[in-house]
């Protein structure tokens, strides 16, 4: 009997303090894990999104080359819009050989494309007005002048007309509709060129 009572004094029950200490403790780690994990599902959703965003909707791209310069220039980062409704002088993307090729668009169906020696631009016999071309050239064009694009095409060159490999050549030739990726809308990296691509 005597040694039941010396271990029963030996036991010592924690204060009530202590014990609403440690249950405050408790409670705090299960709402921050709550809150963590919430945070974590939250992010994953979000970049999800972003990526399903950036596939089907708004790709993301990359200009490699310096066929559209000054308009854009290598490594650029830059959004494009999906959609194949195209009109003279946007900046679209499309598929080339397993890759993404960037060129403005000059003509559609059934126009003709006429270029002189000096590099002066003719649609339908009426010279386009091309800010975005800083140096005029003929380039490489291996194509009858005046040409008429074909149905459901469309014909495409680079700003940098001395350099750019683009619907002037038979190599690429005029681009088809389910070809295009998308219009180009805004230069997004590096920030000394962020802004709308006109």
């Amino acid at each position: 009997m005597e040694e039941t009572s010396k271990n029963n004094a030996s036991i010592q029950l924690p204060s009530e303090q202590a014990l609403k200490t440690e249950l405050e403790k408790e409670r705090e780690r299960t709402i921050f894990f709550r809150v963590l994990r919430s945070t974590v599902l939250g992010l994953v959703v979000v970049a999800a999104a972003a990526v399903l965003v950036a596939t089907l909707i708004l790709p993301v791209l990359q200009i490699s080359g310096s066929s559209m310069t000054d308009t854009l220039h290598d490594q650029d980062i830059v959004v494009a819009a999906r959609g194949a409704d195209c009109k003279t002088g946007e900046v679209i993307a499309f598929y080339y050989n397993n890759k993404i090729l960037v060129k403005r668009v000059i003509a559609t169906s059934g126009q003709w494309v006429d270029i002189d020696k000096s590099g002066n631009v003719y649609v339908d016999n009426v010279m386009l007005n091309e800010p975005y071309v800083t140096e005029k050239a003929l380039g490489e064009c291996n194509i009858k002048l005046p040409y008429q694009v074909p149905d459901n095409r469309i014909f495409v060159m680079g700003d940098h007309r001395s350099v750019s490999v683009d619907s002037r050549s038979t190599a690429v030739g005029c681009v088809a509709e389910e070809q295009i990726v998308g219009k180009l809308v805004f230069c997004a990296w590096p920030f000394n060129h962020f802004g709308f691509i006109n």
